[in-house]
């Protein structure tokens, strides 16, 4: 194996891009979960007259929402963390090794937004 061996790095970077897939799913099925609740509140309507969202349905995509964001922020923590000790061989010339923990940070902040703007 060649002492210049960026595949080592595009590796990590496969990984993280596919932990972030993971994160963004999770938190798009935490935004439908709370939204089925409100579906639910149309389609079945309480007898008592109460309007408020279905709490069940809610928690649980607040719940997922979160997760997601925690995923895709530990993925790019790690990915961040491995980078470092790679040596200047090991990373592709005038790449930009930035782009991808930044994009995981963006996916979890999102998903923290979310999961607040469904809580409120």
């Amino acid at each position: 194996m060649p002492d210049n061996d960026p595949r080592v790095f595009f590796a990590a970077e496969r990984t993280l891009l596919a932990w972030v897939r993971t994160a963004l799913g999770l938190i798009g099925l935490g935004f439908v979960v709370a939204r089925f609740g409100l579906f639910l509140r149309l389609v079945r309507p309480s007898q008592d007259g109460d309007h408020g969202q279905h709490l069940p349905a809610v928690a649980l995509g607040v719940a997922l929402s979160l997760a997601g964001a925690a995923v895709a922020a530990l993925a790019a923590w790690q990915h961040r963390r491995f980078c470092r000790t790679l040596g200047p061989a090991d990373l592709p010339h005038g790449y930009q090794t930035q782009v991808g923990p930044v994009f995981g940070f963006g996916v979890a902040a999102a998903g923290a937004v979310l999961a607040i703007e469904l809580l409120l």
